[in-house]
């Protein structure tokens, strides 16, 4: 990051500061960030995780938070049909937007707007990995956020949507998605996320999600990533996974014309589990690049990593996944798939699976392809007399829908099947699979 971007990153939050809600990030946490962008900088591209990430929007972006200003109106009409039994809290530009959300507390979870909570400082230690930089940045000028908390025992597994709306130009402010998830012992959580723009899609979004998962807790979480086509969408995850835990993220990004998502989990309780199911979908000029991290702390923990990508036009789809079994992480299983499928003559995959282990007694193994479709399939399918674009849509489609198909919420699935098939325009030829 330049100088002159550290700069003008401090002199916002300076002019912005006496409006930022200390109750969702406290000022001296927003302090100590805006300190460690001006001596870290934020990412650029000569950064071995983000080279592949496109950057350049960041530099014409005004950082100040969208509320400070106006925010946009928003209508129902403008937001995705609900999901049926869960209770759906909907932001707009980070904002909590009471009047277009249909709230509850289904089954003892409670979800509050964090500028409405009494306790402030919500988001654990600051980041401290050169990934999760853009951490810092929403911890500086977030104003709001969801702060979600499932009490022992609660079984809760279809239970809260937090919808993310984006309505403002880059140009002129930002906007800072927050999420905080606590997961108490032997709970069950079920949640969805969703980020979509209306009005203007040229919008900056940088968000920050924290998960918590107690001793024999499980969460589900479904992230869809729906910016708008001219916007920037950045976010960072982490999340740590206590004793005969699991987490399980699934995750499919569609929209966008930059994206970037920096995903980091630790298992550090025996015996805990995660699975990252991720689906990245390019069209035209878009790039959509992700990095995850899972560190291997505890003995006997288990990670299973599938990813799937599909690149068309100009488009460029990267995914750098990195194992670190720790020196205590004996009877360590992990897996890592990452498949990248070129669907256009100038469009561009890159997958890199890496592993460093720091113990014996482990059992770990990785797989990374990229290419076009596969010939003897396709001859297989034209032989059988299914014309070659029927034949090409179907093996793309059964590309995508390995993983696709774990996602446990039919209606959610559906929707998803169905914007997948959209994006590469393929509805009428799929519509009869869904």
């Amino acid at each position: 990051m330049s100088g002159a971007l550290a700069e003008r990153i401090a002199q916002e939050h300076a002019a912005a500061k006496v409006g930022l809600p200390s109750s969702v990030v406290s000022a001296e946490r927003r302090r100590g960030a805006v300190e460690a962008l001006a001596s870290r900088g934020l990412p650029t591209t000569r950064d071995e995780n983000w080279k592949y990430a496109n950057l350049r929007p960041v530099e014409k972006t005004a950082f100040t938070s969208v509320a400070i200003q106006s925010r946009g109106k928003v209508a129902l009409s403008d937001l995705p049909a609900a999901v049926a039994n869960y209770a759906r809290y909907v932001f707009v530009d980070g904002v909590f937007a009471a009047e277009l959300s249909a709230t509850s507390s289904p089954n003892g979870v409670t979800v509050r707007a964090a500028a409405s909570s009494e306790s402030p400082d919500h988001g654990g230690p600051i980041a401290s990995s050169s990934d999760e930089r853009f951490a810092l940045l929403n911890d500086a000028f977030a104003i709001d956020g969801a702060i979600i908390h499932a009490p022992k025992n609660a079984d809760c597994a279809a239970c809260v949507e937090i919808l993310f709306v984006a309505t403002a130009e880059a140009k002129g402010a930002a906007s800072y998605p927050r999420v905080a998830l606590s997961v108490e012992a032997n709970a069950r959580v079920g949640l969805i996320e969703r980020h979509i723009s209306t009005g203007s899609d040229a919008n900056f979004v940088n968000g920050s999600v924290q998960v918590n998962v107690g001793p024999g807790a499980q969460v589900d979480h479904y992230r869809l990533q729906q910016a708008g086509a001219r916007s920037t969408w950045i976010d960072t995850l982490t999340a740590t996974v206590d004793k005969d835990a699991r987490y399980a993220m699934h995750f499919v990004g569609l929209g966008a014309l930059a994206a970037r998502s920096t995903v980091r989990v630790q298992l550090v309780g025996e015996r805990a589990e995660t699975a990252l199911h991720i689906v990245s979908l390019g069209d035209g000029q878009q790039v959509q690049d992700g990095f995850a991290l899972i560190e291997h702390i505890a003995p006997n923990t288990k990670s299973d990593q599938s990813v799937r990508g599909i690149a068309a036009g100009r488009s460029r789809v990267a995914f750098n996944s990195k194992v670190v079994v720790r020196e205590h992480a004996k009877g360590t299983d992990s897996k890592q798939s990452l498949r990248g499928l070129l669907a256009g003559a100038q469009s561009e995959i890159d997958v890199r699976p890496q592993l460093e282990i720091y113990t014996d007694d482990v059992r770990c193994n990785h797989g990374a392809t990229a290419g076009k479709l596969d010939d003897n399939m396709l001859f297989y399918m034209l032989s059988r007399g299914i014309e070659r674009e029927i034949a090409q849509q179907l093996l793309k489609w059964a590309f995508l829908e390995d993983v696709v198909s774990r996602i446990a919420v039919p209606e959610l699935r559906k929707y998803i099947e169905l914007n997948l098939a959209g994006q590469m325009k393929e509805t009428a030829a799929l519509k009869d699979l869904l």
